[in-house]
């Protein structure tokens, strides 16, 4: 027999608490950009260009941007060397079925945590612009070294979607997450709000302008950063051998 006087929890409850936190994130995110690419360049590569313009105008900053090739060697060191810099790494290209499609396997092999809902909210949007065919994309989500990094196809149509349909409204919210209770082995690099501070907008637009002064490098913005002790240096360059 229940219990009259038993109140039921409250069905919101999730929701309230998702509100609180989203409101306690920070309003700038130090955030970085790899494309993963054989042909592209910074003239290019429109998919890297409309990921910087909109974290960008979101007010984030824009530590690092980079075009590598698809090579598992040089997407690791970019992740490695990026992951130091930034609370969000955002990769695009080499997410598919093809032989030369290798982000998805390095950055798995990288994970500390999964964050498979990424992948799957991708999907479900993604079915809903091109069918069945969604089915092919391999986007994959979770943390590398205390930085989350989300790997997405290189078209301009999926980078897009992932952007407006997931990623837009969240970014500070994840970097609340990731930080508010430290993550085993993880340093805040120099420069990076904790969760729950606010950051000046135009000191932001700053650094993140700083930082694509020089494409397919770290810009100023990249010389701050933390340095765990112990941690894993970024791989030599590797030339491939087809």
């Amino acid at each position: 027999m229940s219990d009259p006087t038993r109140v039921p929890p409250s069905p919101v409850s999730g929701v309230s608490a998702a509100s609180q936190h989203r409101e306690a994130a920070p309003v700038s995110v130090r955030t970085a950009v790899i494309t993963v690419s054989d042909t592209r360049t910074p003239e290019t590569d429109a998919s890297g260009q409309y990921l910087r313009e909109q974290l960008l105008a979101g007010g984030h900053q824009v530590v690092g941007y980079r075009i590598v090739r698809d090579d598992a060697v040089e997407i690791r060191a970019a992740l490695v060397a990026l992951a130091r810099e930034a609370s969000v790494v955002l990769l695009t290209g080499g997410t598919g079925l093809s032989g030369r499609d290798v982000t998805v396997p390095v950055v798995e092999s990288m994970l500390t945590k999964a964050l498979p809902g990424f992948g799957e909210l991708f999907r479900m949007l993604s079915y809903a612009q091109v069918g069945g065919a969604a089915m092919f994309s391999r986007a994959v989500g979770g943390l590398v070294r205390g930085a989350a990094v989300f790997a997405m196809p290189g078209s301009l149509n999926a980078v897009q979607t992932a952007w407006t349909g997931i990623l837009k409204d969240e970014l500070g919210h994840v970097a609340f997450e990731v930080e508010r209770h430290g993550q085993p082995g993880g340093v805040l690099p120099a420069g990076r709000p904790q969760a729950g501070t606010q950051a000046t907008p135009g000191a932001s637009a700053a650094l993140g302008h700083a930082a694509l002064g020089n494409a397919g490098t770290l810009g100023p913005a990249g010389a701050l950063g933390r340095h765990a002790q112990g941690e894993e240096p970024a791989p030599p360059r590797r030339d491939r051998h087809d």
